[in-house]
């Protein structure tokens, strides 16, 4: 795409290529490199570091502390991002509750919540899905009964991701049965660390605990922490739910991705005397991905062109969440492929930190199983592909 842009914006690549590779912190990187599973210090330490030179919210309006950037901008940081191998902000509060705040929220909430997700000295969850409840969001059953001055919330979230390091929740809850499931939900902000809060591990196949149940009961919550109107949660529960899908898509990595496939491919042996990147069924492969990453990118480009304008994302949200998770798992399969027999060892511990024993594998093949498994996740959570399939059908084809 550098075919497109303007001298200001090769500056702009130019310059954020130079903020990285002098301020993106060698040891972070360096896990990067070698797969190595980030720690939750790591990603605040980066985020700090963003924050510090005012890039730490490139999708807020400039009046809460956003960037002021086009979307072209956005775009090009994301991508040099990608390429330095530097850890998105944590998407929960930077990216998923902060607009629904500086939508929805009162003065009060924006002068208390903001300038703590921007400068990284909080850390938030989420707290929609349910044990019974997931695709189907609006039949969720954790309640919040008001009493005076606060609600009393009991119920179960599943599928929390890295709960355990956060120290609020944004909930979902029921606030009325007594109408339309989608109506009788509100947008709860609740302290994790309120009496009757309990979080539950679930441990993985490779046996980290990167998602957890979060247990409420009897759980007061100030009546203050409600965002917006009670009984209107679904509303602000869906902007949430488009900006997340659209940061899912992760159209940059998977073009740098897919760049150091080609270029890994071209000295890995097939086999057969030859290089895999020469293989013209391994080369068809590749080109079929680029030719979808480079759709997503035109279409990234005008979702992000609407957000900059203050709108939110609309059905084009769905449309990069659905084919940008299954390019991303298409190049999972195109890596496994690649790595052959030497993704088969079963071995997270060498992609811990501190690992000191005998490496198996080249190049971090023996993570290439691991990383295929946990990515598979992706085509579910933000609301599963099938499902938006049928909200683009209802909101772009009118079926």
């Amino acid at each position: 795409m550098n075919a497109a842009f303007t001298a200001e914006e090769l500056q702009f690549q130019e310059d954020a290529r130079q903020f990285l590779e002098a301020e993106f912190p060698k040891d972070i990187r360096a896990k990067v490199e070698q797969r190595v599973r980030l720690e939750k210090d790591d990603y605040v330490r980066w985020q700090k570091i963003l924050f510090n030179k005012g890039w730490a919210a490139p999708n807020w309006p400039e009046e809460y502390g956003g960037t002021g950037w086009s979307a072209v901008q956005k775009y090009i940081f994301a991508e040099q991002m990608a390429r330095f191998g530097a850890p998105e902000p944590v998407a929960f509060g930077m990216k998923m509750v902060a607009p629904v705040i500086y939508s929805y929220g009162n003065e009060e909430q924006k002068k208390r919540f903001l300038p703590d997700i921007l400068a990284s000295n909080v850390w938030w969850c989420q707290g929609y899905s349910e044990p019974n409840s997931g695709s189907d969001l609006a039949s969720l059953k954790t309640s919040a009964v008001r009493e005076g001055d606060h609600y009393i919330v009991n119920g179960t979230k599943t599928w929390n991701t890295l709960g355990q390091y956060a120290d609020w929740i944004f909930c979902l809850v029921r606030t009325d049965n007594s109408v339309k499931k989608q109506e009788g939900i509100s947008f709860l902000l609740i302290d994790m660390k309120t009496p009757g809060i309990k979080v539950s591990p679930i441990y993985l196949i490779d046996g980290t605990p990167e998602v957890n149940e979060v247990y409420f009961e009897n759980v007061k919550v100030p009546v203050e922490n409600l965002i917006g109107e009670e009984n209107k949660g679904w509303t602000y529960a869906k902007v949430l739910l488009t900006h997340e899908r659209t940061n899912i898509a992760g159209v940059p990595r998977s073009k740098v991705r897919l760049e150091k496939l080609r270029a890994q491919a071209a000295k890995t042996a097939d086999g057969n005397g030859g290089a895999l990147g020469d293989d013209p069924i391994f080369k068809k492969k590749i080109a079929e991905a680029e030719i979808q990453v480079l759709a997503l990118e035109y279409a990234e480009l005008r979702a992000l062109a609407a957000v900059s304008v203050g709108k939110a994302p609309g059905p084009e949200s769905s449309i990069l969440k659905v084919v940008g998770t299954e390019v991303a798992q298409f190049i999972d399969e195109l890596y496994m492929e690649m790595a052959a027999w030497q993704s088969l060892p079963f071995v997270p511990d060498q992609f811990a930190e501190g690992f000191s024993g005998e490496e198996v594998g080249e190049n971090g093949e023996a993570a290439t199983a691991l990383n295929y498994f946990n990515n598979r996740k992706a085509s579910i959570y933000g609301g599963s592909n099938e499902i938006q399939k049928n909200i683009i059908c209802k909101a772009v084809l009118g079926l």
